[in-house]
């Protein structure tokens, strides 16, 4: 292990930090205008599976060249991706031509850089770092996602009431280039490549069925993905309804919207810095059946608020915060530990689209039961469902078992 690992990581942590912030504002400002020029559940959701479909069906492909490619050369060219489609929208906008169909391609298309990025990124984390630090860093990367969900909402509401949407997004591109210049600074090693590098049909699809067996001849780790992954089928929807809450059910405007997204990374960094500060005895396993039950409280609760409590809706807010990023932290460390390392970028890319899917399905009614029965009821219904997930993962003794002694 190189002895200079915190020194990359300081390099890398800036980068990633100016481009986290850049992203955050300018998801943050495309939130605000979708919402308050639609008012749409059925637009946000549509937004939302716009940004995640590629994602999802790319992902076990990408994850493939994610463990043949160069890992740093793979994050370089994810990110000029991005912020090309970027700036080919931001174009768009200064023209004055402002398409939902653009928008959802546009989305569609940064949604194919990150399927390329954000695995790479997770895979390349156990080569530069010790094993047992892995939980800490990865409370690290919580505080500086908490800190951008912070900063990003507050600067994306700042820069959509002084700018068009067109200049908001070209924050993006900064972003962007900032954290492609300080990967030049940084050597991320590779795994030795152990596997045939031939790139045919054939190898491609042993490649993916060998990443698919090493998640499913572990029982822990499969009964950690499945849970996860009916977790996030009830939270995504969710996650899409927090301002469209906010807006018609507390009746609030910009500025409450901000205070929520702004909250909710005060939760998230809250979270972070007790990982990053404490290393936790309790089982990982614990800490993410936890999170699950406080997390689905917290939007069960916020559901049950009259339009009067903003208050309590905005502490239940960075409870769920907290939670999600003690979540977070847990579940990647299990992965980065129990999964081998020439493997990680196949099984974080086969785990982002076996969550998104289902995902997807759920933002497709997100319209519809919002409509029907209510934007609070959906958040009462869903928050019930992860609570029970919460429950049942203390009942599966071959998830309990899992990374036991790490």
């Amino acid at each position: 292990m190189d002895k200079n690992w915190k020194k990359k990581f300081i390099i890398l942590w800036i980068g990633q930090f100016i481009s986290l912030i850049s992203s955050s504002a300018v998801n943050f400002a495309i939130i605000i205008w979708l919402s308050l020029k639609t008012g749409s559940a059925e637009v946000l959701a549509f937004a939302a599976i716009a940004a995640l479909l590629p994602q999802a069906l790319i992902g076990p492909f990408a994850g493939v060249y994610i463990d043949r490619w160069d890992r740093k050369k793979t994050m370089i060219f994810a990110d000029g991706f991005v912020a090309l489609c970027t700036l080919f929208m931001s174009v768009s906008f200064y023209l004055g031509y402002e398409s939902m169909l653009l928008i959802y391609v546009m989305l569609g298309l940064r949604s194919v850089g990150s399927a390329f990025h954000m695995p790479a990124m997770q895979a390349s984390v156990p080569l530069l770092a010790p094993q047992s630090e892995l939980l800490r860093i990865a409370g690290i990367n919580q505080i500086i996602q908490s800190v951008s969900g912070i900063a990003g909402p507050a600067l994306g509401a700042f820069a959509i009431g002084m700018l068009s949407i067109g200049n908001v997004l070209l924050l993006d591109i900064f972003g962007a280039l900032f954290a492609i210049i300080s990967l030049l600074f940084i050597y991320i090693p590779n795994p030795e490549k152990t596997e045939r590098t031939k790139t045919t049909f054939l190898h491609i699809w042993n490649d993916m069925k060998s990443a698919f067996y090493e998640i499913t001849h572990k029982k822990g780790l499969w009964y950690l993905f499945l849970y996860s992954i009916i977790g996030l089928f009830c939270i995504m929807p969710v996650a899409v309804l927090f301002p469209l809450l906010t807006i018609n059910h507390f009746k609030g405007d910009k500025l409450e919207i901000s205070i929520i997204e702004v909250i909710w990374g005060v939760g998230m960094l809250i979270g972070g810095g007790l990982l990053g500060i404490w290393k936790p005895r309790i089982q990982k396993v614990i800490i993410i059946n936890l999170m699950h039950i406080v997390i689905g409280v917290t939007f069960a609760w916020s559901g049950w608020l009259s339009a009067a409590q903003f208050i309590v809706f905005v502490i239940l807010t960075a409870v769920g915060g907290i939670a999600a990023s003690l979540y977070n932290a847990s579940f990647t460390t299990i992965i980065q530990e129990e999964v081998q390392q020439n493997m990680l970028g196949r099984v974080f890319s086969l785990y982002y689209s076996f969550s998104v899917l289902p995902s997807i399905i759920g933002l497709l009614f997100t319209g519809f039961i919002a409509d029907g029965i209510g934007i609070n009821y959906t958040f009462i219904i869903l928050g019930l469902l992860i609570i029970v997930v919460g429950i049942c993962s203390f009942f599966t003794p071959a998830l309990m078992k899992l990374s036991k002694n790490k």
